[in-house]
């Protein structure tokens, strides 16, 4: 039943990307709207005067040069964010259900723009058309209006306490919040982080990646369109080392969320905790396995593995990388992924056919040719792929390699690319503890028929989000974050909304008759 489900939906979907591939037609050149820094809802050039470039990740050619904020900058927007989030400004005397309306017509502009947004996270960012529009704007848009409608739902409790009294609890804004975002899907991670924390009242200081600030910086022209209030939401770009570290280092930010990298992750937790001791949310690396087991629909999981590594170019942090075969189908599972993999067209994002893009940096490119050198190196077969493809734009074949050990270099690191290693198991004995031998603990998937299985690995794999006959699925009501070295606290259901309030109790004495 399972997997006739999980089929159904991926044939949906499929249904679906055709639509729009034949329906809408991408913008090949958009106008680049916003290049400067956005505080008060006003546009600044940076303070210090200086300017990065912003490259389209397909040609390797510069697109525009963006204002580059810095630590006067970062000091600028917030103090712009503590002055909305003054007690008895607009924004905090606003009834619930207006922030609501707000949110809603941010989703309803975003919307509007949908083609124009998807066309530009494509330049920017690299990924196909297809993806940006369908599922990048589509999630995106679910987030902001799934957070509108909790904006006057955010409610305390009454207590019964011993004595004579009246307590009650309230839930209420954190206060100035700042947010750092990464360029693999910038508008999706935007709205994982605006809308929790405007739901319940509070005012943010966003830092966007530096190779991906252009639709971030869009999002706040379409919030000052909205409506919001000045100082609401502030958008700094600029680079980690120098914005971000303003960010996590002020004192006047009262929380920080990040996602990215582990290593970064961890200098962000430092500062913050050296500056003021601001609570700290932190989305980060993965290795996730992926456990396939004989009596599995085979079929089925060579697709969801193949998405679970390949899409966004691999750029996800919950790719399912570490694929574990059972033996009895191990070679049929091979066999099967290296033709998928093999037929992956890749090329122009902006056409409608391609299915992978570009890598989003030279950088990245070459981090993930090393790795997989190393993967030759330490005796891994690889079946496909393994190189750089043309010698325009930051293109990576997709690679697939087989009879991976769990001590290999391509075992252990993150790869963040089209790079897939499929290893072997024997016993279910031993699979537990190799799935589990890892620093990360950000997702994992299963496939298979057996419920005893399913719900005994479910259980005992160390991961935040564990997927069964699927992989890489999302929604604004479901909960994502990390175990581990993969990070600290949630985004998204209602459970996102905890790190964005503080409880205060209230307790007060009930005044008794006289006797």
């Amino acid at each position: 039943m399972l997997s006739i489900i999980a089929r159904h939906g991926i044939a949906r979907f499929a249904r679906l990307n055709r639509f729009y591939s034949s329906a809408i037609a991408p913008i090949l050149n958009p106008e680049i709207f916003c290049r400067q820094i956005f505080v008060n809802n006003e546009w600044h050039n940076a303070i210090l005067g200086k300017t990065f470039p912003t490259v389209n990740p397909a040609t390797g050619e510069v697109i525009t040069h963006v204002e580059e904020g810095d630590a006067p900058d970062v000091d600028k927007a917030v103090k712009a964010a503590t002055k909305a989030f003054e007690y008895g400004s607009p924004w905090r005397t606003m009834d619930a259900s207006d922030r609501g309306r707000l949110l809603n017509k941010l989703a309803d502009l975003i919307e509007r723009d949908r083609i124009y947004l998807a066309s530009l996270e494509t330049l920017d960012g690299g990924k196909p058309f297809s993806d940006s529009f369908n599922i990048d704007l589509h999630m995106t848009l679910k987030t902001y209006r799934y957070y509108a409608g909790y904006c006057d739902k955010i409610s305390g409790k009454t207590l019964n306490i011993d004595g004579d009294y009246f307590s009650y609890t309230r839930h209420e804004p954190v206060g100035v919040c700042g947010q750092i975002i990464p360029w693999n899907v910038p508008l999706l991670m935007q709205a994982w982080k605006l809308a929790p924390a405007l739901a319940p009242g509070n005012t943010v200081v966003l830092k966007p990646a530096e190779q991906t600030s252009l639709t971030a910086l869009y999002i706040g022209k379409l919030i000052k369109e909205a409506g919001f209030p000045p100082g609401v939401v502030n958008i700094v770009p600029g680079y980690g080392h120098t914005a971000g570290y303003a960010v996590a280092a002020h004192k006047g930010v009262n929380k920080v969320a990040f996602t990215g990298s582990t290593e970064v992750g961890q200098i962000v937790m430092e500062t913050a905790a050296k500056s003021n001791l601001k609570r700290v949310t932190l989305e980060l690396g993965g290795k996730s396995p992926n456990i396939v087991f004989n009596d599995a629909d085979l079929d089925l999981a060579v697709q969801s593995a193949h998405q679970g590594v390949f899409f966004n170019q691999g750029q996800v942090c919950c790719a399912g990388t570490r694929i574990f075969v059972e033996e009895g189908i191990y070679d049929k599972f091979v066999e099967k992924s290296v033709e998928l993999a093999s037929k992956r067209k890749v090329g122009n994002p902006f056409d409608l056919n391609t299915q992978q893009g570009p890598q989003i940096s030279e950088t990245q490119m070459d981090k993930i040719l090393s790795l997989i050198g190393s993967g030759k190196e330490e005796g891994a077969k690889m079946l496909c792929g393994g190189g750089r493809l043309g010698d325009k734009g930051y293109f990576v074949s997709p690679t697939v390699f087989a009879d991976v050990q769990d001590n290999m270099k391509i075992a252990t690191e993150e790869i963040f690319g089209p790079v897939m290693q499929i290893l072997k198991f024997k016993t279910i004995e031993e699979l537990v503890e190799r799935a589990n031998n890892t620093m990360y603990g950000l997702a994992a998937g299963i496939f298979s028929q057996d419920i005893d299985k399913i719900t005994y690995f479910s259980s005992a794999l160390q991961a935040g989000t564990v997927w069964v006959n699927c992989y890489n699925v999302f929604d604004a009501q479901a909960p994502f974050g990390g175990f581990k070295m993969s990070g600290v606290g949630r985004e998204m259901g209602d459970y996102g909304l905890q790190a964005y309030t503080e409880i205060k109790t209230v307790t007060m004495k009930v005044p008794q008759k006289n006797s």
